[in-house]
């Protein structure tokens, strides 16, 4: 009897070895990746590519029925780059812009040829440098010159106003990733419910960690940022627990897959939406619309509220992130228990297998 040996079996072909080197699962994630990336293209791209002034709240105070005929020639400007509005005065012009309802204000001198124009270059100085154009422009239009006011000027350390989306940034990479970290760590196995609780409280650690931590380097280390240390602090754990509970539910749904969801929202929609590089008033409708509903976004602008607002308009923020956080706890915690419960549930046998 003549035997076959490994030494005598034919080779395998090319087609055997790609099969073998990726596999129908490596396959999928390949793609899903090529998909993400081309979808990153697109998102920062498409947010930040042709920055336009549109319907940007602003003030204007001047004497009697001035004021009206300013707002509304400058309502009428093309593109509408300006939702103008009027103002009794220069005080009440001020506290608006630091209470963030309006982005700017034009104060009118009937007496003279130069007006002022306040700004808040901590809430964007590319926000207060494009008013600063338009404004100017219309004023040379008429023969007058414009003065520019700071009313919340960026820290001597936040030079180009962005370190409030760059912490925010960092802190939503440290609650997505150690939420990934965790669930890779566990290999292909379901969470349980009590292994998912374990990993919520482990996220709140974390948060509370990486929250400190922020608010210490942007704060007293770097001197990048003003505002309470505490506050800041207290909006750093919330973001890092928020987009780390989302994370630990998109998983508990989706598996590992969950993960690339997780990256959608936070980093492919949110990151550019966020209102870092370009303020919202500069943003696409699309970008712009669905910015301050997610974790970047409202990380962002809390965070600038918290450094150069006194904390103000910060409630609506805080609520978007309560609401994620709160969100990934329930889904998190709902989701393992009902897959608990169906890999409890005991086989139909006999009759009651034949009934069903």
């Amino acid at each position: 009897m003549t035997q076959t040996t490994r030494a005598d079996a034919a080779p395998p072909s090319f087609l055997d070895e790609v099969k073998d080197a990726v596999t129908p699962r490596a396959t999928l994630l390949v793609i899903g990746v090529l998909a993400l990336s081309l979808l990153f293209i697109t998102s920062y791209v498409g947010a930040l590519h042709n920055p336009k002034l549109k319907d940007v709240p602003f003030g204007v105070v001047a004497p009697g029925v001035a004021a009206r005929q300013t707002a509304d020639r400058l309502d009428k400007l093309p593109g509408t780059p300006l939702d103008a509005r009027t103002v009794p005065d220069r005080a009440t012009a001020r506290e608006r812009i630091l209470n963030r309802e309006i982005d700017g204000a034009l104060l009118i001198d009937p007496a003279g040829t130069t007006d002022t124009l306040l700004v808040a270059t901590g809430g964007g100085r590319v926000l207060a440098a494009a008013l600063q154009s338009l404004v100017t422009s219309l004023e040379r239009s008429e023969a007058r010159t414009l003065r520019t006011v700071d009313v919340a000027p960026a820290a001597a350390g936040d030079s180009n106003g962005l370190t409030s989306f760059y912490v925010t940034v960092g802190w939503c990479v440290g609650g997505y990733l150690c939420a990934s970290i965790m669930t890779i760590s566990s290999g292909a196995r379901r969470p349980t419910p009590r292994r998912s609780l374990i990993r919520l409280l482990a996220m709140a650690v974390v948060a509370v960690v990486g929250g400190l931590g922020g608010a210490l380097i942007v704060g007293p280390v770097l001197d990048a940022l003003p505002g309470s240390i505490a506050a800041l602090w207290g909006a750093g754990a919330l973001i890092v627990f928020a987009v780390g509970a989302a994370t630990l539910a998109f998983q508990a749904l989706f598996g590992l897959a969950g993960i690339g969801l997780a990256i959608l929202i936070v980093v492919i929609l949110g990151n550019p939406s966020a209102g870092g590089a370009l303020p919202p008033p500069l943003l696409p409708p699309f970008w712009k619309d669905i910015g301050p509903a997610l974790p970047p976004g409202a990380g962002t602008w809390a965070t600038r509220s918290i450094a150069y607002f006194s904390g103000n308009d910060t409630t609506g923020a805080l609520l978007v992130l309560s609401a994620w956080a709160a969100g990934g706890i329930a889904v998190t915690l709902l989701a393992t228990a009902l897959r608990g419960s169906e890999r409890a549930a005991p086989p139909k046998t006999g009759r009651a297998a034949s009934r069903a």
